[in-house]
């Protein structure tokens, strides 16, 4: 696993791979608390669609360019395959995706001994708009979430999502915008999650020190929601590129003050008080 390894903090609580993750993830010598994947959605089909008010190509890289249906059913199969050998009996895994690959994850799922717990719907507060004008608005993105075995207990933390959630329970539907410019400010990635996101996932279902993966980790905004919250974390991606920028994320974030700003802003987008 060393030949592999990218960057690790001081303290070892962030450690960037780089390489395959199916090649990878065998390699891992650690139990993992929770599991966070953002994985290839195959929408690099030279398309088109709007940002910034400007028309631009939805290609995102080599990465996310389908082969085939059967290719990309394997794929998927084999690494939450990999992923599930790693993580804990206890342990919670959160997989993003769109109507393009949501309904394969939830066949393949159930088939690897996973329970699905939920089916989160993030309403984007401020999507990119429909220039075909020929469909509705693509608004949402969805987050399966599951745990490993049907009948060995998940960690969730109800309470706080009810306290944070004025006292209600919090429901599946969860309003975000999509990343800020602040989110930005080390550069960006193609696919970006906004850290609110991320947030309320880690406060969700893991405690304080758990280790959090991500297989998939792009610009590892996974990362830098684990480490302000206090979570270790390790993350894998191919890209050097995205690598570098997850490495000066982290890096940024020691300085002084910044994992406060970025608690706050956390908090304030949730419309959160409570930030234990």
């Amino acid at each position: 696993m060393e030949s592999h390894s990218f960057f690790k903090s001081n303290n070892l609580d962030f450690s960037l791979l780089q390489g395959n993750c199916l090649s990878i993830i065998p390699q891992i010598d650690a139990k993992v608390d929770m599991v966070f994947a953002d994985p290839p959605y195959f929408l690099s089909n030279d398309g088109l669609t709007v940002k910034n008010g400007k028309i631009q190509s939805v290609n995102k890289g080599q990465w996310d360019k389908l082969v085939s249906d059967d290719d990309a059913y394997t794929f998927t199969y084999e690494w939450l395959s990999a992923v599930r050998e790693k993580m804990a009996d206890n342990a919670t895994l959160w997989v993003s995706g769109t109507h393009h690959n949501i309904f394969t994850l939830g066949r393949i799922l159930p088939q690897l001994g996973f329970k699905i717990l939920n089916v989160i719907t993030w309403e984007k507060t401020n999507p990119p708009p429909n220039f075909s004008c020929r469909f509705f608005t693509h608004s949402t993105e969805f987050i399966i979430w599951v745990r490993k075995h049907p009948k060995i207990p998940h960690y969730f933390d109800y309470d706080l999502m009810k306290r944070l959630n004025n006292d209600k329970q919090m429901k599946d539907v969860w309003r975000l915008p999509a990343i800020a410019k602040w989110e930005k400010s080390c550069g960006k990635h193609p696919t970006q999650k906004p850290l609110a996101l991320l947030a309320q996932i880690i406060l969700a279902s893991t405690k304080k020190n758990a280790l959090v993966l991500d297989p998939f980790a792009g610009s590892s905004t996974t990362g830098v929601a684990s480490n302000v919250l206090g979570r270790r974390f390790i993350g894998i991606e191919q890209e050097t590129e995205y690598l570098q920028l997850s490495q000066a994320r982290y890096e940024d974030l020691q300085g002084a003050g910044r994992k406060e700003f970025f608690k706050q802003h956390f908090y304030r987008l949730l419309n959160k008080e409570d930030k234990n």
